[in-house]
């Protein structure tokens, strides 16, 4: 779909099976990254819009948890493949609100519909158990129940990625929920629900919404219609929702911020490190949670993969992602620029050396520089600090010790990569890297059936796997005696 010929969207509110707007009639502005220029609204929820919701996804609950395992299942991939049908639709839609090239936004609403069948599935396999009993006549049984309405809330990142793991689990469950979506990449979570309301799910089951993020939260999460939160976001706003949600005995879900290690021994396929690395790095402008930040090349490989990796940075084509041949979109907020520009000159000033990049783009849009930096000390900011942009820091090491006490460093344990060819160097850092996901000569991260989440301050729990569903389920234990 052609840029010109496009007609982007304002999105509403949707409650008890209702596309509307607010009841005080407020809107936001959305802006296309890649211009600046206002392209749409959405409807802004008040604490009206909220109650209504919140009575919505209480009835719901009680019509979709008495609802089969099988129907649940059969309606959820009849919503996966009507996302299939209208990815290319709701692509343009992603780009033009978030930036990303076309390509990697129909990857993400593709994937997206392969997290929605894996839920699918899973929700016909939320098996108990039965215990075997110490008196005759007794009946022992473990079930699985859902734990009730869910409240969702989701970054701009990924519009469609980070709402459909916590729509899914939730709708496989027996569980109803609200959704409250991005303000800055509203449309495109919009039509991911707009296929499940299409799909046939009944009125109040999913329920979506926009605002102001502190309002909402701070409302939702203790309201006692409310039984389970998930959130992805920033490790200091995670942190504060967490201890609002432990105050009211919500189970929470957190998916938070992190700090990459990517460890390339003397030993790795250098050219396969660089190529994969480069790619996980400035993918969505290094604007993703998982995203390698802290490059660390033993010393012998060094040299020779800066140079390979600097090169690959200046060879990415930055664009507008409506635009064929764009590798890299625009950055999603104009505040990232200022921040980046300060992480950058921060880095510099403690004696880092700048590869690449560096700037800003041009004066229109929120353009970035693929950036490179080398040899930066631990004191600067960027390497305690997440980027959440295009820049990559490569340092060197020379043990498997020093690398190891290095990536540990941090309080972040999101993701973390690796290359060797050693088996024995493969599992120790396996066993030894503090992080809930290690990947090793290769990107293998966030697949719909592989567990995805973090520990420490990047949050606790997961969205991917078989354990995924676990979080939307609680276990009765019924005792039964004849």
């Amino acid at each position: 779909m052609a840029s010109q010929n496009f007609t982007y969207p304002s999105t509403q509110l949707l409650i008890d099976g209702e596309w509307r707007g607010g009841i005080e009639g407020k809107t936001i502005d959305v802006v296309d990254p890649a211009t600046g220029d206002a392209i749409g609204t959405v409807a802004h929820a008040t604490r009206p819009d909220l109650d209504a919701a919140l009575a919505a996804v209480e009835r719901g609950f009680a019509v979709w948890s008495q609802t089969s395992a099988y129907e649940r299942s059969k309606l959820m991939r009849k919503a996966a493949d009507l996302l299939r049908e209208r990815a290319g639709t709701i692509a343009a839609i992603m780009t033009r609100e978030q930036g990303k090239p076309l390509a990697e936004a129909k990857g993400e609403i593709l994937a997206g519909a392969d997290v929605i069948d894996w839920f699918a599935e899973e929700a016909r396999r939320t098996y108990g158990q039965i215990i075997p009993a110490r008196a005759p006549g007794v009946m022992q049984m473990a079930i699985k129940l859902p734990v009730g309405p869910v409240a969702a809330f989701t970054p701009w990142n990924f519009p469609i990625n980070q709402v459909v793991r916590k729509l899914s689990g939730a709708l496989a469950a027996g569980c109803s929920i609200i959704v409250k979506a991005p303000e800055e990449t509203p449309a495109s979570p919009a039509e991911l629900i707009r296929a499940f309301v299409d799909a046939g799910v009944p009125a109040g089951v999913v329920n979506l919404v926009y605002g102001v993020p502190a309002e909402i939260s701070e409302y939702l999460i203790p309201h006692p219609v409310i039984r389970k939160i998930s959130f992805t976001g920033s490790t200091p706003v995670g942190k504060h929702l967490a201890a609002l949600a432990g105050q009211h005995m919500k189970r929470a879900t957190m998916e938070l911020g992190g700090h990459a290690p990517a460890i390339v021994f003397d030993d790795a396929d250098l050219d396969k490190a660089v190529k994969v690395l480069a790619a996980s790095k400035f993918r969505n402008a290094g604007q993703v949670c998982v995203s390698p930040t802290r490059f660390l090349v033993q010393e012998r490989a060094h040299g020779q993969f800066l140079d390979a990796f600097t090169q690959a940075a200046k060879a990415i084509h930055v664009g507008n992602g409506m635009e064929e041949g764009s590798q890299m979109g625009p950055l999603a907020n104009e505040r990232r620029i200022p921040a980046l520009e300060g992480l950058i000159a921060d880095a510099v000033s403690h004696g880092g050396e700048l590869k690449a990049g560096g700037r800003r783009i041009g004066n229109k849009g929120n353009f970035f520089e693929p950036t490179v930096l080398a040899n930066v000390p631990t004191s600067a900011r960027i390497m305690n600090e997440e980027p959440f942009g295009p820049v990559a820091i490569v340092n060197r090491f020379s043990s498997l010790d020093e690398v190891i006490e290095e990536a540990n460093r941090l309080p972040f344990g999101l993701a973390s990569y690796a290359f060797t060819s050693s088996a024995e160097t493969a599992q120790q850092l396996g066993l030894r890297i503090e992080a809930g996901m290690t990947t090793i000569n290769h990107n293998g991260l966030a697949l719909p059936e592989v567990p995805f989440g973090g520990i420490k301050d990047s949050g606790h729990g997961t969205e991917g796997g078989s354990e995924a569903i676990e979080a939307y389920l609680v276990t009765k234990f019924v005792s039964h005696a004849a």
